[in-house]
């Protein structure tokens, strides 16, 4: 019974430490998790598991059942006569008197007489028939011991035993049904209290911007509630990477801060992304800056670190994530121009050598690690298209679909992979996050949680959206099962698939923003542009609607519906996906209008023909 439960969670065990060694980095500063309580239960429930084996192997060979007619070497069912000549003749050979080994003799007593009786003597032969053995009944028997008025059903004892029956097998299931079912009605799905997404509905704003009395509410709040001013240090110090002097105490508090910080940003970002407006969308700006919270806590960066300068939108962040970096190091390779992220990245492995060596003087094997991380760093690309199924164009009102695909790539071939965080103390896998969102009105249309852990998953869920897609536009079944194939051999090459819907809002030309954000890796991030033309609603039979692939569409006399909305982020953090960079980056760039969007690692590569603008 206990091998039941066991053999089988020590496979998932082994098949989760096998499956996270393939794709863990294995470097000088990676932390091993062995020496846990879940593992040393396991080695001692396999210890216990062993000692029970080999008893209950010992006592095995002890019992041995009891066969008269193989000891005296008869075949079942023989003569009397037969049985009488067999006994002689084992009498000759093991009895006492012809024979003094004590073994001998032991074999004789114990075994050949008892068989010979059990096989002659009337009663002997009763016992063996009905218990195995000339002597009676053997070894031991197992019970519950109950008072003997419970056993006897007649009178007030079947009542009893009745209340007894009812309590424990009817009664006692429903309260543990009941307190489990009451506990757990205050947790969400992802094991957080419905009380927290409560506070953090009412306290999460449209925008990152403080408001002027911001020390003072901050001030307010925190003493409202105590204990969050420790939760805040702790984090503080995670970020700082100051936690080395923390006593045990607090340092256990601190993991636990760590173990439930994934969870908790994961509901404060759906909470960002809820409905909030009349058209149902979600809001923009507090999306991301989740997501760069995320980041900072699993690198153990601090948010000031992601300030923009030096010609960097993403500050020094990215390279504080690197093994051995540190702000004077990336004040040294800014000295030869390598001041982004994406141009330390885009050096050849020589180059890289020659400059974190002669410039940073790092050591080969310091070197090294450095590689092993840009090795697992993630490449986003995305191809985005918005349509309506079966209709040309797109009209106010109508039920838009948007597709995407979003492909990850790797230096070192791997698809899905654990992050390098040697600061992060717990498991932690990558997520990314699609948003479909307008910039100009902080609003976020579209939102999908990405994984490219589970490939079977995105497998079935590629296929059964593709086949659906298709049917839906009328494709015969060669057609449907050509678009399965190429769907899943994308899958297969590390790419996802991304489809939902939204209702087109009103009339008018939008500049969408198509953004892929993961939560583990800073500076991985990608966005691109998408023009998105509503048409006025018309009568059936008149739609219509032209896909161009560059510049917005303008009609005369068309006015934009959208507001912007200036906002004011904090002297001390500064997003970098702020609006005056879009803004900058739309009169620089096209986009595509009502078609496809392909992006790779934030520079956009759908760039409009002259001849199709004249």
């Amino acid at each position: 019974m206990m091998a039941l439960p066991l053999v089988p969670y020590t496979i998932i065990k082994l098949c989760r430490a096998a499956k996270k060694k393939a794709k863990s980095l294995h470097c000088e500063c990676a932390i091993s998790n062995f020496s846990t309580w879940s593992n040393m239960t396991l080695v001692l429930l396999w210890v216990i598991m062993a000692f029970l084996v080999y008893y209950i192997k010992n006592m095995s060979a002890e019992a041995q059942v009891f066969e008269p007619f193989n000891i005296l070497g008869l075949e079942p069912g023989a003569s009397d006569s037969e049985i009488k000549k067999a006994y002689r003749r084992l009498s000759i050979q093991y009895h006492p008197d012809k024979n003094p080994d004590p073994e001998a003799n032991k074999y004789f007593v114990e075994y050949i007489s008892k068989a010979y009786q059990a096989l002659t003597d009337p009663i002997s032969r009763e016992n063996y028939e009905k218990y195995g053995h000339p002597d009676g009944r053997q070894g031991f028997q197992m019970g519950i011991a109950l008072p003997q008025f419970l056993l006897n059903i007649e009178g007030a004892s079947g009542g009893i035993l009745l209340i007894w029956i009812v309590g424990i097998c009817i009664l006692l299931p429903l309260v543990i049904a009941v307190i489990y079912l009451s506990k757990s009605a205050k947790y969400s799905g992802n094991y957080v209290m419905h009380q927290t997404l409560l506070a953090y509905y009412h306290l999460m704003k449209p925008s990152l911007a403080p408001s002027k009395n911001i020390k003072q509410e901050q001030a307010k709040f925190l003493k409202q509630h105590p204990p969050l001013v420790k939760t805040q240090l702790l984090i503080q110090a995670h970020l700082t990477r100051e936690t080395a002097g923390l006593p045990p105490t607090l340092n256990g508090d601190l993991k636990r801060v760590l173990e439930l910080a994934p969870r908790l940003l994961e509901e404060l970002m759906k909470m960002a992304l809820i409905p909030r407006t009349a058209q149902g969308h979600g809001w923009l700006r507090p999306a991301i800056g989740v997501v760069e919270l995320s980041q900072c806590v699993i690198q153990a960066v601090p948010l000031s670190a992601k300030k923009a300068g030096g010609g960097s939108t993403e500050g020094i962040a990215p390279f504080l994530q690197l093994p051995h970096f540190s702000e004077a190091v990336t004040k040294k390779i800014a000295r030869k121009k390598v001041r982004t992220f994406e141009e330390l990245r885009e050096m050849t492995q020589q180059e890289r050598t020659d400059l974190l060596s002669q410039v940073a003087g790092f050591s080969a094997a310091e070197v090294e690690d450095v590689e092993r991380v840009l090795e697992i760093m993630p490449s986003l690309s995305m191809e985005v298209k918005c349509e309506t199924e079966g209709e040309e164009g797109i009209q106010e009102g109508d039920i838009v679909t948007v597709q995407a695909w979003i492909k990850l790539q790797r230096p070192n071939g791997l698809i899905g992979a654990l992050p390098h965080a040697p600061y992060y103390p717990n498991h932690k896998d990558e997520n990314f996050w699609f948003l479909l969102a307008d910039q100009n009105s902080n609003n976020v249309w579209f939102s999908q949680k990405v994984n490219f852990m589970d490939e079977a998953t995105a497998l079935t869920t590629a296929s059964k959206a593709i086949e659906e897609m298709m049917e839906v536009s009328g494709a015969s079944a060669r057609e449907t099962s050509a678009a399965v194939r190429e769907a899943v051999e994308k899958v297969k090459g590390g790419s996802r698939l991304v489809m939902g819907k939204f209702q087109a809002p009103a009339e008018g030309n939008y500049s969408m923003t198509c953004f892929c954000l993961c939560d583990s890796w800073i500076g991985c991030d990608t966005k691109t542009g998408l023009k998105v033309k509503i048409l006025k609603r018309t009568r059936a039979g008149t739609r219509g609607g032209v896909i161009t692939e560059e510049g917005p569409l303008l009609e005369d006399g068309a006015e934009e519906e959208e507001e912007v909305e200036d906002e004011e982020y904090d002297d001390d953090y500064e997003s970098e996906y702020s609006e005056d960079e879009q803004d900058e980056q739309d009169t620089k760039k096209g986009t595509t209008a009502n078609g496809d969007a392909h992006r790779k690692n934030k520079q956009s590569s759908s760039e409009g023909s002259e001849s199709e603008d004249e």
